[in-house]
């Protein structure tokens, strides 16, 4: 028998009172649970208004490892982190050394006078293409304002634009915007009813769209224009003391036109007149960076996870009605797994139940189709092509693209993460062919005339590709980009397969030719023959059009062989699925090797 708990005076149990005060102890205490160190404290929050050059080293390393910390939580590699904190490291004046993993840094800054040591982990790993994307345009905004040139782009106005406009649900638009205005700029003549520069002009142009449409927040140039003007009229005011660390609300002026803030005075000046920016300028952007919602609704890259997969069916050798089955699992799999993410829960817990679900649809699916046509229920395969919406494609890739830059700690790990998520998707694939009695034993031949198989195939991967490439948040421009390259080099890869090369070859010349695409697509944009917006990350193109090359069908028969007790098929499904793997990131190394100079060369 339970004890009577005991009250005290207030008639008040002493087990309710223990309850509540350790939720108000946890409440306490949970502002300490953070995963880097917080911005307000004080040797930060002391510089929040100084230019950046000009601040502690403690505000220096605050803005060059959350730079880090947002590449590291998009799922870009180790590599690439660290090459974005040195961009950013290098106007300042700061070196850092950091160590790099799948959720955690550890970076060490010294400015020459002091030196820092920070640590963020991160709860949980992701990929988001959207966000390495606009980090790129921020390092070059952040190093021309610091009067230094722009790295990852020939022209640094978009960059400048996209970085006063983040507000905007569609950044990709505003680039394009941008671009099309400098481009009409520079093949004017001196426009007497406009400045003389096109930066400007371009971002007055984004900026008048920006004011008739429905906007997150009031225009940042805007706010540093405003709040300039406000701290030289009111420099020795109480007021501007209050409101020196962003709390200042009542902000209504607007500049005149072609007025703007100090520190975009750098445009057509010589670097020894750089203004600068601020830190707290700087952590404004990044908190529109970090804080930016998803491109794309969960139905909507539901319906893009239907498409990847029925059309990752296709180019396996499945049919139309393994693609059916395959669309509606996959599609309602990735959108309950986009609505349980929201919740943050547990990644391998979430795959186990959406991979469970999808092929528990796609069976269905199929099963109510056999009341009308008893051949759907033939396709006892089309359940593992829905379930290749968990295939951890971003951190397989860049695991081995670590490697290859002999960052070993940082690709093992990544590697064990891709092992972790295929085991548990395969494992709840397993169990459902259980329960349900399922034997796949793969695709029956299509028969199709070879060059209608083929230019089918052009059509499916370019599908799949931009499929994924919207499950990875990309902006649609991106995705088209990514599906096109896809479209050449797996149906390349397929075609010379089916002249008798092996599947390996194939995955490593599909994967060389990516990154050779990809490259090319970047070098075109820097040397001005495409449109300077279309400047996208090599990693945001190579791997979603490579991802479609994954072997998921052999990873799914070598578990399935195993649940089976069958050791020696699944022996063998395993290694081939391990032979094409390894294939892909080394052809994307290859392809870096051969076209950029930092990866050619151990230094």
């Amino acid at each position: 028998m339970r004890p009577v708990p005991a009250l005290d005076l207030n008639g008040v149990s002493s087990e309710h009172q223990h309850d509540e005060n350790a939720e108000n102890s946890a409440k306490a205490v949970s502002k300490f649970h953070t995963h880097s160190i917080p911005l307000d404290m004080e040797d930060i929050e002391r510089d929040w208004d100084k230019p950046v050059t000009e601040a502690g080293i403690a505000a220096k390393a605050s803005v060059i490892v959350r730079v880090g910390m947002l590449d590291l939580g998009a799922g870009t590699g180790s590599f690439r982190v660290r090459e974005m904190m040195h961009r950013i490291a290098y106007p300042l004046g700061v070196h850092v050394r950091a160590d790099v993993n799948l959720t955690d840094i550890e970076a060490s800054c010294t400015d020459g006078k002091d030196r820092i040591t920070e640590v963020i982990d991160l709860p949980t790993t992701g990929v988001n293409t959207e966000r390495i994307w606009l980090l790129e345009h921020f390092a070059d905004w952040f190093n021309v304002n610091l009067g230094k040139g722009s790295m990852y782009h020939s022209q640094s106005g978009v960059s400048e634009g996209l970085m006063q406009h983040l507000d905007k649900k569609d950044a990709s638009q505003v680039s394009a915007e941008l671009s099309k205005k400098l481009k009409e700029q520079q093949k004017a003549e001196q426009n007497q009813e406009g400045s003389d520069d096109p930066v400007l002009d371009a971002l007055e142009m984004v900026t008048e769209r920006a004011k008739d449409e429905e906007s997150l927040a009031h225009p940042l140039h805007l706010r540093d224009i405003e709040e300039a003007e406000y701290r030289s009229d009111h420099a020795n005011s109480a007021q501007w003391q209050d409101t020196a660390h962003g709390r200042f609300k009542d902000r209504h002026h607007k500049p005149p036109k072609g007025q703007y803030a100090q520190h975009f005075d750098h445009v057509g000046k010589a670097e020894d007149d750089q203004a600068g920016i601020t830190v707290r300028q700087a952590h404004e952007r990044l908190d529109m960076i970090e804080h930016r919602k998803p491109l794309y609704s969960p139905a909507f890259a539901g319906f893009a996870s239907a498409c990847a997969c029925a059309s990752f069916v296709f180019l396996l050798g499945g049919g139309p009605f393994d693609m059916v089955g395959a669309f509606i699992g996959a599609g309602l799999g990735h959108w309950l797994r986009r609505r349980l993410f929201a919740h943050h829960l547990n990644q391998f817990f979430v795959t186990f139940v959406c991979v469970a679900v999808a092929a528990l649809a796609c069976t269905g699916t199929l099963r109510l189709i056999g009341l009308f046509n008893p051949i759907a229920l033939q396709h006892d395969t089309a359940y593992i092509g829905a379930m290749l919406f968990v295939i951890p494609g971003f951190p397989l890739i860049t695991g081995g693209l670590d490697m290859a830059k002999i960052d070993f700690p940082s690709g093992v790990q990544r590697i064990t993460y891709v092992f972790c998520i295929i085991l548990m998707a395969t494992l709840a694939g397993w169990m459902v062919a259980s329960i349900v009695h399922l034997n796949p034993q793969g695709f029956e031949p299509l028969g199709l005339d070879p060059i209608i198989n083929c230019l089918l195939r052009m059509v499916f991967a370019f599908i799949g590709v931009w499929g994924f490439s919207v499950m990875f948040n990309s902006p649609q421009r991106m995705c088209l980009v990514a599906a096109t390259i896809g479209m050449i080099t797996d149906t390349l890869r397929l075609e010379i397969v089916d002249m008798g090369i092996p599947a390996e070859a194939g995955a490593f010349i599909g994967a060389l030719l990516a990154g050779l695409l990809a490259s090319a697509w970047r070098s075109a944009v820097h040397h001005g023959l495409l449109a300077p917006h279309l400047g996208y990350p090599r990693i945001c193109l190579t791997v979603p059009s490579i991802v479609i090359m994954v072997p998921g069908l052999y990873m799914y028969q070598a578990m399935f062989h195993l649940g089976q007790f069958d050791t020696l098929n699944a022996l063998d499904w395993a290694f081939r699925a391990f032979m094409v793997i390894l294939c892909l990131p080394i052809g994307l190394a290859m392809a870096r090797v051969i076209t950029d100079k930092s990866w050619r060369y151990d230094i």
